[in-house]
């Protein structure tokens, strides 16, 4: 279903900071990999982290959001995209989606903004780019922080930018099942030289860099990554083309194989842009009167592994089921939801699996 690729090339850097990554080179691949990554995705500044979770609620950190506060985010992500807000006291808004490619709608952020809103974070939804000149405009009419969600969209692109380089800050995940993986890991990358500097002292007890030793400032966190960590991660970004490309690849294998049936919707490709396709995903059209709990309960009878579409956050318990709240203004997420998939996008997928997949899709929907 997921999972990396991995070649000697890691395995000789990976070998490379174990014998000789301590001591006064104890974060040089943490140094070397933050500086490359940040220069990559037109940042000035990155911030390693122990995963993309903890570099999110770094930045939340660091822009001051806390109680009182409201952030808008989209309904249909990850949990972690939204976990620092509730770990920093302030409340997460749920916005609907955009039913042509799954990420946080203009319109709905535009109707929930009050005078407590501090923040918007977008989530680049499985490599999908939403409509990002117009949630900038939102934010500037409004002033507040758009926060970019790249977790899952490594080598996207929208009209000529990277995924990465949107909003006051962005988060990259290098958790086990992403294209670039150190089996977890997060990056935080910045503009703002104050922003950054805060958001440092935050990552390490409050102590400021270059301060003197055991002088702490404030209590804050511990999110520091270590050298075998970036070690690892450093590696997979050498060969970045080579990791993107496979994942688009099996894109455009899922697209070419499934063409043929009608009403079935996989990633967009964005206008002027790039799917770095960290998941395939397909929506199943109402024609084919299928749930994705049938779909994969299906699936799973060919040998074929496949995994939900993210339920919208304020169906889940952790939430306290907002349903009645949130179910008809956010009406195009709890449908798209209930009828989307994951598929299998392991990056040692074969041609032939890619094909036992859609053979599978084919024989569940006749």
């Amino acid at each position: 279903m997921a999972g990396p690729w991995i070649t000697e090339h890691e395995v000789s850097v990976v070998e490379d900071a174990m014998r000789n990554g301590w001591y006064e080179h104890a974060y040089d691949y943490c140094e070397k990999f933050q500086a490359e990554f940040a220069v990559y995705h037109d940042r000035q500044y990155g911030l390693m982290t122990p995963n993309c979770t903890t570099a999110i609620h770094l930045l939340l950190a660091g822009l001051g959001v806390g109680p009182g506060d409201e952030v808008i985010l989209p309904e249909c992500t990850w949990i972690a995209s939204g976990a620092g807000v509730t770990y920093q006291g302030a409340t997460p808004v749920f916005a609907d989606i955009d039913p042509n490619h799954w990420c946080i709608d203009p319109e709905s952020v535009e109707k929930l903004i009050s005078p407590k809103t501090k923040a918007m974070i977008v989530v680049d939804l499985f490599g999908n780019m939403p409509d990002m000149d117009a949630l900038q405009a939102v934010a500037d009419k409004h002033g507040i922080f758009l926060i970019e969600d790249s977790a899952e969209a490594l080598g996207s692109v929208y009209k000529g930018t990277r995924a990465g380089k949107f909003g006051i800050g962005s988060v990259f995940s290098f958790h086990r099942t992403k294209t670039l993986t150190c089996g977890e890991g997060g990056m935080l990358l910045l503009d703002d030289k104050e922003l950054y500097e805060r958001c440092s002292m935050l990552r390490d007890h409050g102590r400021r860099p270059g301060g003197p030793a055991y002088f702490n400032e404030e209590v804050t966190f511990k999110y520091m990554p270590f050298n075998v960590q970036a070690a690892l991660a450093y590696a997979q970004f050498q060969r970045i083309d080579e990791l993107v490309g496979k994942k688009q690849e099996q894109l455009n294998q899922y697209r070419e194989k499934l063409s043929d049936i009608d009403d079935l919707q996989l990633n967009p490709e964005p206008e002027g842009g790039i799917n770095g396709a960290w998941i395939s995903a397909v929506v199943f059209g109402k024609s084919h009167n299928m749930s994705k709990h049938k779909a994969i309960e299906e699936l799973e009878k060919l040998d074929i592994p496949a995994r939900p579409f993210f339920y919208p956050l304020s169906s889940l318990p952790a939430y306290g089921e907002m349903i009645d709240e949130y179910k008809t203004r956010n009406s195009i997420a709890y449908d798209i939801s209930e009828r989307g998939i994951n598929l299998p996008g392991a990056a040692n997928l074969t041609g032939e699996q890619i094909d036992k997949v859609c053979d599978g899709i084919h024989r569940i929907l006749t």
